[in-house]
């Protein structure tokens, strides 16, 4: 055989193995592209993403309904106390129309009819100043023969053999007040003070400095 006979049977050959390379490297590169998600997996991401976005919307409710609540008890304690400043200045003038009353004679009371009439007037006004009171919760605090309460009492003084336990309310110098839970201004008292029989743990201390 010549040699031009062995280069035309060799040709073939060498093309056949060339093209199983290019078929062996295509099959490779194939491999190696992500396959399609497949319709299961598509619907687990959805349901993820649904998840997430329910619980954002669940905290963006939940956000809301704080907010709004918040708002709604501004907004009564803002109609429940608008008379408060009010409140406050009336309060000397009751002090002044129950010193007024305190201060009248029992002669004047039982004299001429004139003077009855101006103390029956002067009361008639005290009554009707506290009916007005009431009729915004605002009330008298009056704790003679209550324990000292720090909340809503003032202690000025400390008085020694008063037959109370210490710390019990045995005076008042000025009624205190208070509109609806919100202390007006706290009852100015005496306070029994403890003796030396007294232990410790039953006495509570009295600031009689305010």
């Amino acid at each position: 055989m010549t040699e031009e006979e062995k280069n035309q049977t060799d040709t073939p050959e060498a093309v056949g193995e060339e093209g199983t390379v290019e078929e062996t490297a295509a099959e490779t590169e194939s491999e190696l592209v992500d396959e399609p998600a497949t319709p299961e997996d598509r619907i687990a991401e959805l349901e993820t993403e649904l998840t997430s976005v329910n619980d954002r919307m669940l905290r963006l409710m939940a956000e809301t309904e704080n907010i709004r609540r918040r708002n709604e008890r501004e907004r009564e304690d803002t109609l429940r106390y608008a008379a408060s400043g009010l409140a406050k200045d009336l309060l000397n003038v009751a002090d002044n129309l129950h010193r007024a009353l305190a201060a009248v004679p029992d002669e004047l009371r039982e004299g001429d009819e004139a003077a009855k009439n101006f103390v029956v007037g002067v009361e008639m006004t005290e009554k009707e100043l506290l009916a007005a009171f009431g009729k915004h919760d605002i009330q008298q605090i009056l704790p003679v023969g209550e324990k000292f309460d720090y909340e809503k009492h003032q202690a000025m003084f400390e008085l020694e053999n008063t037959g109370e336990p210490a710390g019990t309310v045995v005076e008042l110098m000025q009624p205190g007040y208070i509109m609806h839970e919100r202390l007006l201004r706290p009852a100015m008292v005496g306070v029994a003070k403890g003796g030396s029989d007294d232990s410790p743990d039953d006495v509570e201390h009295v600031d009689t400095t305010a």
